[in-house]
């Protein structure tokens, strides 16, 4: 099974390269060389496709802590 990165699955959510770049104000360019979102730019990226900044960069952002159940839920 072919997994996508989480770099990848924020461009798709974009609807391509260029269009990430234009939300996130970087060129095309700038987009294509990341091996990973600079950390710099996960915000951006996370407001404007919806990847979790966690997701997009788990060594910067740390995952949400899950919430705890209620009784008798």
């Amino acid at each position: 099974m072919d997994q996508q990165t989480p770099l990848q699955r924020a461009i798709d959510a974009a609807g391509g390269v260029a269009k990430l770049a234009r939300l996130v104000g970087v060129t095309s360019q700038a987009i294509s060389q990341w091996d990973r979102v600079p950390a710099e730019r996960v915000l951006a990226v996370e407001d404007a496709t919806g990847v979790p900044a966690h997701e997009l960069r788990p060594d910067v952002y740390r995952a949400p802590a899950a919430e705890p159940q209620q009784a008798g839920a």
